[in-house]
């Protein structure tokens, strides 16, 4: 598939703006405005010396001469002229010509000073008006703040051929879709996949509600995605990756690609299919066809219930692979913790017990002893336990997704006494702050026997975000966040590439400035 390029992105305008402005839909808007102003800028400095040497001609002619002689306008002027629809050279386009020749020759004895200074006040309202009513909201597929020379590139969707057939399809009954951005140059032959997140769905009120989003339903997928991250293709922020095949995985099973069960289900006359397996295979096979099967090297990687996935299914990947290639995973914010919340109860994994009951994915996790909840199963801790493959766990120690759902989910908080803590961690008092550092012991007690791995890698900061792979500013970029002065990018591709071991742990909170913590308007949907 070809893929728009798109001109340069000023990465001074992306720093220079506000956390809550880092959007990408309000960077692009604000930057193909500058790129008109900046237009704009130039056809007035332009106009002004014609003005200029007009006026050093019409002083070295006669006064006759010079009263009938018509000065030219500027070329701002004659667009205008032109997209007006009473302009023409008629008479009767006299008297509005005439004034604006006027206005003209008052801005050319002034300068373009003025002129530059309306741009640039025009510009700071844009990023006023243009500016969010959330500071930070959920981890979607279409919406990543980007940082590098251009704007990201756009990818169009493309749907699994003969799905259908094969029964992998969506929650309801569509083909599920990818995208693919073919490498180029030495990447070429070098394939990166990222498997998208999306929570999961537990029950069929649940999934009913996905299938009318495009986490159950391909005919709700977007179709062109944005390359950010550790899918963008320029090397500025993504500079080990940025000319690998790269392909996002769409995620549409509510199981994270693990679920196959034969049966349709029907509530209400509406049917349900839960055949994450076989997308996750029907993928792969056509991703095989089109060179995975010939990668010198491949990464596997997802965020959130992708990070998920990316355990679940990074042998797999391996497998497909010829053996001599190398081949990694990588997991982003998806090491979700069976603790207990709160309350005291352990909500996360009785909201795992009804995906693994709807899904029927106990026959999946042949790991489960058959003392274990079905639930158990699913947490990575587990699940990874049996990976042979190079993992790479990336995590923030205060996952923001799993403060809110895991740790002190609705139900644990009657009194919403952690409703401004969940929000913002600052406004944390020092009793929660006490519980969120029991929480992060938890994930480093939980990873201890994986950091003893030696071919793998983590990199544990201190932030209050959720999935940092897939965001620009926090995967590469001047203020993302570091670990020894590494970034995540730095890290993951030393990493990959055995330019050094990486076992990155961070110091407590709040001891890391170049965190960016999340501070949200809203809790995040469960879902």
């Amino acid at each position: 598939p070809k893929s728009a390029r798109r001109r340069p992105i000023p990465p001074l305008l992306v720093l220079l703006a506000p956390p809550r402005l880092r959007s990408h839909q309000v960077v692009s808007s604000i930057v193909r405005l500058a790129h008109v102003l900046s237009s704009l800028l130039r056809l007035i400095k332009k106009g002004h010396r014609e003005v200029v040497a007009d006026a050093a001609a019409a002083r070295s002619t006669s006064t006759n001469h010079r009263s009938t002689r018509s000065l030219p306008l500027p070329p701002v002027a004659t667009s205008l002229s032109l997209m007006h629809p009473l302009s023409s050279s008629s008479a009767s386009a006299a008297p509005a010509t005439h004034r604006l020749r006027l206005w003209w020759r008052r801005l050319g004895r002034r300068g373009a000073a003025g002129a530059a200074a309306f741009a640039f006040a025009l510009l700071a309202a844009a990023f006023f008006l243009l500016s969010p009513s959330r500071d930070a909201s959920a981890p979607s597929t279409s919406s990543y703040p980007s940082y590098g020379h251009r704007l990201p590139t756009l990818v169009d969707l493309t749907l699994v051929a003969g799905a259908k057939e094969r029964g992998a399809v969506c929650l309801d009954g569509t083909p599920p879709g990818y995208h693919w951005l073919p490498g180029f140059g030495e990447g070429s032959d070098k394939w990166l996949l990222h498997l998208e997140g999306g929570s999961w769905c537990r029950n069929l009120t649940w999934c009913a509600q996905r299938k009318e989003t495009n986490l159950g339903s391909s005919d709700h997928m977007e179709r062109r995605a944005e390359f950010v991250g550790i899918l963008s293709d320029d090397e500025l922020q993504n500079p080990d990756f940025y000319n690998w095949n790269k392909v996002k995985v769409r995620y549409c099973d509510g199981a994270s690609f693990s679920g196959n069960v034969e049966e349709e289900f029907q509530e209400d006359g509406t049917p349900f299919f839960f055949r994450g397996q076989r997308i996750w295979e029907a993928v792969m096979s056509e991703l095989l066809s089109k060179g995975l099967s010939r990668a010198k090297e491949a990464f596997l990687t997802g965020c959130s219930a992708g990070g998920l996935s990316t355990y679940i299914h990074c042998d797999d990947f391996r497998a497909l692979v010829p053996k001599a290639s190398t081949v990694k995973c990588l997991a982003d914010g998806g090491f979700f913790l069976d603790v207990e919340d709160i309350s005291g109860r352990r909500y996360m994994r009785g909201f795992y017990n009804d995906v693994a009951r709807l899904q029927d994915l106990r026959k999946k996790f042949t790991h489960c002893s058959s003392d274990m909840e079905p639930g158990q199963c699913i947490f990575p801790r587990e699940v990874a336990k049996g990976i042979h493959t190079p993992m790479f766990i990336l995590n923030p120690a205060y996952d923001v997704w799993q403060v809110e759902h895991v740790l002190s989910p609705e139900g644990s908080d009657p009194e919403h006494l952690w409703q401004n803590c969940r929000l913002d961690i600052t406004k944390c008092d020092s009793k929660q702050l006490e519980t969120l550092q029991g929480f992060r012991k938890e994930l480093l007690d939980a990873l201890s026997e994986f950091k003893k791995k030696k071919d793998w890698g983590m990199f544990i900061n201190s932030c209050y975000i959720h999935c940092q792979s897939m965001n620009s500013l926090t995967w590469h970029s001047p203020s993302a966040p570091r670990i020894n002065n590494k970034t995540i990018a730095e890290s993951v591709g030393d990493w990959f590439f055995n330019r050094r071991e990486v076992k990155e742990i961070d110091c407590e909170y709040p001891c890391n400035p170049t965190c960016h913590n999340a501070v949200l308007d809203q809790p995040y949907n469960e879902e």
